[in-house]
């Protein structure tokens, strides 16, 4: 039969499905009310969705129908998932069930090694965690210890120089560190006969 004016079949009731209403998955058009999982019946959209061939499931449903199955793949850390999928039509295949891994870890020091591994502030000494870390000078800093040694003007990356591990404004750098003498913003030669 001509398809007359109308756009492409929605993949779950085959009625025509126009541009403003379609969602498009592996190449199949669907209106978004029919875009629900063949499973449960929860709508889904592009993040939720899993396909298998002609079929869609809500990522949950997909794992109970097609996923790994057997001890140590339930939903959660640790979980025996005893859900055969029956109450929601799932036909699983009941296959050998996988070796459960060992319950005690491999390395016991592993998560010690983490608390004990997180990097110092070279300014205070403390621990810095990602939420407050700033680096400079190839080193991680807290934002309330990310300031000029010298003025203690908080610093940016846009106005901060490194020298000998402590960070400086530029101002202070160039007044300390910078070049002397005449047109470079040290001390003029008068100034220098009153220091002797």
């Amino acid at each position: 039969m001509p398809n007359w004016g109308g756009g492409a079949k929605c993949g779950a009731c085959e009625k025509t499905v126009y541009h403003a209403e379609e969602i498009q998955c592996n190449g199949r058009s669907f209106h978004k009310t029919c875009f629900l999982c063949m499973a449960c019946r929860k709508a889904l959209d592009s993040t939720t969705v899993a396909a298998h061939e002609s079929e869609i499931y809500c990522k949950t449903c997909y794992g109970r129908k097609y996923g790994p199955k057997g001890v140590g793949f339930g939903q959660g850390a640790g979980c025996l998932s005893t859900d055969t999928g029956d109450h929601l039509g799932l036909n699983l295949q009941q296959g050998s069930p996988k070796p459960a891994r060992p319950s005690t870890p491999t390395n016991p020091s592993k998560f010690a090694k983490k608390v004990v591994d997180v990097d110092k502030c070279p300014r205070c000494g403390k621990s810095v965690y990602a939420a407050e870390k700033i680096m400079g000078g190839g080193k991680p800093w807290h934002k309330t210890c990310f300031r000029c040694a010298i003025c203690g003007k908080s610093l940016e990356s846009t106005n901060v120089t490194d020298k000998d591990g402590e960070l400086y404004c530029k101002v202070c750098y160039a007044k300390n560190f910078g070049p002397k003498g005449i047109g470079f913003g040290g001390l003029t030669q008068v100034e220098k006969k009153e220091c002797e």
